[in-house]
């Protein structure tokens, strides 16, 4: 699990530096900048519930 929310943090990572280039330079394959920016907002929330719903307490250090 903690593969898939690796790979979505990346994702968000990646649309955010395409928002933010985009915004500077202009559509990017016809997409503006507000849609790489939501791409971003959903992956990243998507990996912080994916850690929330299945992560263990041993992989976040946290103690019960």
């Amino acid at each position: 699990m903690s593969n898939l929310v690796i790979a979505l943090i990346v994702l968000a990572a990646l649309a955010f530096v395409l928002a933010v280039v985009s915004s500077f330079s202009g559509p990017i394959v016809g997409t503006g900048a507000e849609a790489y920016s939501r791409a971003c907002t959903n992956l990243a929330l998507l990996a912080i519930a994916l850690v929330l719903t299945f992560g263990s307490t041993r992989e976040t250090g946290r103690q019960l």
